[in-house]
């Protein structure tokens, strides 16, 4: 007696092996680690403090202005 093989499950446990082969390279792509995107946050935040300290406060070029 041969063994009935459902052709449904076969197909489908075949697409999922191809997705998650394509998922894998996907990652290896562009994924990044947790490290890398703690390091790019860091200088994200490092940057941004950087900015606000050169900002001119509008209270300062309020008074200047008033003084001319």
């Amino acid at each position: 007696m041969a063994k009935i093989t459902n052709l449904n499950q076969f197909r489908k446990a075949k697409a999922r092996v191809e997705d998650r082969a394509r998922a894998d390279e996907n990652a290896v792509k562009f994924g990044r680690t947790k490290a890398q995107k703690a390091v790019e946050e860091a200088a994200r935040t490092r940057a941004r403090r950087i900015l606000d300290a050169h900002e001119r406060s509008q209270e300062k070029d309020a008074e200047r202005d008033s003084e001319l």
